[in-house]
């Protein structure tokens, strides 16, 4: 476990830096990561690359992270501490265009849409979407650029 945590460890920290952008965090929960990774591995039946693999406990280590720190926020004390909400119509108008590009780009046909998502949320080189995704470097880039394309054009979309 030692060689794999060598080999991988990295690749496990900068993707959840990516989901959660904070250093400590992608650090605590690459180490949780690799503890649930030795309690499971009687479970890896080796269907996918060991990368992809400990990149999904990673992914879900991550929202049990973040439904537990939904649980636990705290209300703020003061009403001075909030600043007024913009009225639900601007607040509609403005943020039209964002959803209806999230709704497209949700509505690519995987593996597109994982790329994508690990390209502009994660941060994620195309080298390191790959080795995520079991996949080559090239196919990752190819394969964002198609997508890009599709959401410039509202064109179809096909993986080849």
């Amino acid at each position: 476990m030692e060689e794999i945590y060598r080999a991988h460890a990295r690749t496990v920290y900068k993707f959840l830096l990516s989901q959660c952008h904070d250093d400590a965090l992608a650090e605590e929960l690459t180490q949780e990561t690799f503890y649930q990774a030795v309690r499971s591995s009687d479970r890896f039946d080796g269907g996918c690359k060991v990368s992809t693999w400990l990149c999904q406990i990673a992914k879900h280590l991550f929202y049990q992270h973040l439904r537990r720190q939904k649980r636990e926020e705290p209300l703020p004390e003061e009403e001075g501490i909030l600043e007024p909400l913009p009225s639900a119509e601007a607040e509609a108008l403005g943020r039209a265009g964002q959803l209806d590009l999230l709704r497209r780009v949700h509505d690519l046909p995987e593996p597109g849409r994982e790329v994508v998502y690990l390209r502009v949320f994660g941060s994620l080189s195309f080298r390191e979407i790959g080795e995520v995704l079991g996949r080559t470097e090239t196919w990752a880039r190819v394969t964002f650029y198609r997508c890009k394309e599709h959401l410039k054009t509202g064109g179809e979309y096909h993986e080849k």
